[in-house]
């Protein structure tokens, strides 16, 4: 995400995405991305879910509430042109070459690449966006266009495991990894009262409903904008660096990466609670989001489990 704070969210109106203070449920994935925006270096947030969990809602109302527009999303049949850029056609017929930006600058200027069914993208471009995430540089050189562009903004792909998963050199390029999970009997319940309540308000020009959701929505942006601000000033000390080791290496997590993911996602934690330094309850929190995918067996559609087995390998670092 760029530098510059985003501006200011769109009001309530009539923009037919659920409010995000509103969404039922799903509390690790919204965990995921609100973190993800308080530490953009943290790489991005993959989301696993079966069909109607809600996956791109969430991801919609979450670009709303923090960026007040919807987020760039990104078609499963682009070209490599239309991702990076390229020359504007109509110009080139012409005789004039214009070149003509993709959707990673356009990403830039809106704070938030989507990319749904990310698995079925092809793999070529899914390793240039990501890429462009952890380094902030844009490169191209193709067809006479040699320029490079720093870029920053958040990253969040959707799959569907039915439809196959992502190699596990990708999985790991993504920086959290969060299965969108089924609502219990209760979350259900409520989220038919509020999605039918929504719908019935959107009809109202003065809606009472859709201002104190677009209030919670608003008070909720400040506080991630000023976890943001105090990120810097989060202390993490030897000992949690070594938490976060070792808990990476007691599930099997593989090469080094998730070490750090762990820590960084830790501090995310800490400043968006207010806490001057990371603590293990901190690190104990992220270590499903950082983990999941990044054991041995990832790629062979175990990345989504997250279990007691799991807890039960690091629970006496907790202790």
């Amino acid at each position: 995400m760029s530098g510059a704070p985003p501006p200011p969210a769109t009001p309530a109106g009539r923009m037919p995405i659920l409010p995000y203070s509103r969404i039922v449920g799903q509390t690790e994935l919204k965990l995921a991305l609100e973190l993800n925006f308080v530490s953009p270096r943290i790489g991005g947030v993959l989301i696993a879910g079966q069909r109607g969990t809600a996956k791109s809602t969430v991801v919609r109302a979450f670009a709303l509430m923090s960026g007040g527009e919807l987020p760039v999303t990104l078609p499963i049949n682009a070209t490599d042109d239309r991702v990076v850029g390229g020359w504007e056609l109509d110009a080139l017929m012409r005789g004039v070459a214009k070149p003509q930006p993709g959707l990673l600058e356009e990403a830039d200027g809106k704070g938030l690449l989507y990319i749904d069914e990310v698995n079925l993208l092809d793999d070529h471009l899914v390793n240039i966006i990501l890429d462009v995430v952890s380094t902030g540089v844009l490169s191209i050189q193709r067809e006479g266009i040699d320029v490079s562009r720093q870029l920053s903004f958040g990253l969040v792909g959707t799959m569907n495991p039915e439809e196959g998963s992502l190699r596990a050199q990708l999985l790991d390029r993504f920086g959290l990894m969060v299965a969108a999970s089924e609502l219990d009997l209760d979350e259900r319940r409520r989220m038919i009262t509020t999605v039918l309540a929504f719908e019935e308000e959107l009809e109202n020009e003065d809606s009472a409903w859709l201002r104190a959701a677009q209030e919670e929505n608003d008070t909720l942006r400040a506080a991630l904008l000023a976890a943001r601000g105090r990120l810097g000033e989060v202390g993490i000390d030897e000992d949690m660096s070594g938490l976060c080791a070792e808990a990476a290496q007691r599930v099997g997590a593989v090469g080094q990466r998730g070490d750090l993911l762990v820590a960084k996602t830790a501090r995310a934690l800490a400043a968006r609670d207010g806490a001057p330094r990371v603590g293990p309850d901190h690190v104990r929190r992220v270590l499903p989001l950082a983990l999941r995918h990044r054991r041995p067996d990832s790629a062979h559609g175990a990345a989504l489990v997250w279990g007691p087995d799991e807890d039960d390998r690091v629970a006496d670092l907790f202790d």
